[in-house]
Order: C-alpha cells, then sequence, then structure tokens
C-alpha cells in the first residue's frame, strides 16, 4: 500500500482508468463478435453498415491508448478484406 499521498492518489486515478480501460476493451470485443456473426450469416449489407460502427470503435479505442494505434489499423485492414472477400 502507497504510503505518500501523491502516490494514494495516482493509485486511485489508476485504478479508475483500469475499469475504463476493461469496459472499453469489452465493449470492442462484443462488437467484433457481432460483426463476426454477421459475416458467418452471410448478411453483406448489415455487415457493411456495422462495419462503420466497428471502425469508430477501434478509433476511439486507438485514441484513449486502449489498443496501440497500429493494432486498430490492422484490424481495421482486415475485416475491410473480409468484407470485400464475402460481399
Amino acid at each position: 500500500m502507497p504510503r505518500r499521498r501523491t502516490s494514494i492518489k495516482k493509485s486511485r486515478s489508476d485504478e479508475k482508468k483500469h475499469l475504463r480501460n476493461i469496459r472499453v476493451t469489452q465493449h470492442l470485443k462484443k462488437t467484433l463478435k457481432k460483426f463476426q456473426a454477421l459475416m458467418a450469416a452471410k448478411n453483406a449489407n448489415e455487415a457493411k453498415d456495422f462495419l462503420k460502427k466497428v471502425f469508430s470503435e477501434l478509433d476511439k479505442a486507438a485514441k484513449k491508448k486502449i489498443i496501440h494505434p497500429n493494432t486498430a489499423s490492422r484490424k481495421k485492414s482486415r475485416l475491410a478484406r473480409r468484407l470485400a472477400k464475402t460481399g
């Protein structure tokens, strides 16, 4: 347990950031799984519309430094290629 007042404050803010990061990553995973389900069900039109939301979620997570920007870019590229291949 930290002893200094600044360390105590830092650990409190770190906990808040940690909870936010978990919430965002879980939401991102849920969105990606929903997109995967649309692709598996061969709903190309719905998947195309939903892809915009997936891109938005990835960009938000990268902007908040929850995932690396290159990771977001790579995932967006792969998802777009996968959609183009099916549709």
